[in-house]
């Protein structure tokens, strides 16, 4: 399909919702429904990458997440592990540059050594930018950006009057990335849900009821031509 390449949003961010509902609807547990949601992450990271999306971010599990059962919460973990080990290649040999962001202190070492190890790999690519926010929260990012410039300030390496919203935004895990243009939301639900909440100032904001495990190139195709066919208001901070 094509698309107006001038409208075409640089940063897309997704909340990846409605998993377990999908499950349900078929008679399985939870775990199934995000097995088989990794497959709607390599579509929407294919699409991503083939129409010039610049950066594509997705929520994979929040911060509050750690509250869900402790089986289910082991079994996201492992699956977290499987992806990074099956995909990680993938994503290379495509020039694809991978980020995991969000509080990667709270993951067992395994993962936090595998994660590194991703990143090393894809670092110097210079195709699309995969963010995957896991242990992430936007209330989070935002008071870890304030402590940080606070820590240069109490140093004396920054006045207070030298902080600029540019300066804040650098110091969030999305660092110099463009703002979000567009954010999706899977399942029906109409809420931000705690994600990127600085960096979604101005996004477009785009609902489906479709679940996450079936949400596909048509879908996301749809989500493009609605926001080209937008009127882009930008107000001031």
């Amino acid at each position: 399909m094509d698309y107006n390449a001038q409208k075409m949003p640089r940063h897309v961010a997704i909340i990846m919702d409605g998993n377990g509902r999908w499950a349900k609807q078929k008679g399985k547990l939870r775990v199934f429904g995000h097995q088989n949601g990794v497959k709607a992450v390599r579509s929407a990271v294919n699409f991503a990458a083939r129409n010039g999306i610049e950066v594509l971010t997705l929520y994979a599990f929040s911060s509050e997440n750690w509250s869900r059962p402790e089986n289910e919460v082991s079994a996201l973990m492992t699956l977290f592990m499987k992806a990074l080990t099956s995909e990680v290649e993938k994503l290379h040999k495509n020039n694809i540059k991978l980020n995991i962001i969000g509080d990667k202190s709270a993951f067992s070492e395994d993962l936090q050594k595998r994660i590194v190890e991703s990143e090393s790999l894809t670092s110097e690519n210079t195709g699309l930018i995969l963010n995957i926010a896991a242990n992430y929260g936007g209330c989070w990012d935002i008071v870890n950006a304030t402590v940080d410039l606070a820590k240069k300030v109490k140093l004396g390496e920054l006045e207070p009057e030298g902080i600029t919203m540019e300066l804040f935004q650098s110091s969030l895990v999305t660092k110099d990335q463009p703002a979000v243009d567009l954010l999706i939301r899977t399942s029906g639900e109409q809420r931000i849900s705690n994600f990127l909440l600085w960096q979604i100032a101005y996004a477009e904001l785009f609902f489906t009821p479709v679940l996450w495990p079936d949400f596909d190139e048509e879908v996301f195709s749809e989500a493009i031509n609605a926001y080209q066919q937008r009127e882009r208001r930008f107000g001031s901070c």
